[in-house]
């Protein structure tokens, strides 16, 4: 069953991520397409976590909530 922590934790995660690749890409038109790089490796590794189950804004994210549901842990 998951308790209203756990959809937190899943809201905040998808929020950090959607903050990134929107930030990426406004850095990249005012700056410099270089930027567009920080949003490709959230791709790479949005792809890849449900191979890998490993994904490093859960990793934080179960370090500040102990008190919810490990994600993406490695297991």
């Amino acid at each position: 069953m998951t308790n209203t922590k756990d959809i937190t934790k899943v809201r905040l995660h998808d929020g950090i991520v959607g903050l990134l690749n929107i930030g990426s890409i406004l850095l990249a038109s005012e700056f410099g397409i270089n930027w567009i790089y920080v949003a490709v490796g959230v791709a790479v590794l949005q792809i890849l976590s449900p191979i890998t189950k490993f994904c490093p804004v859960y990793t934080i994210l179960n370090k500040l909530m102990p008190d919810t549901t490990p994600m993406q842990n490695g297991k």
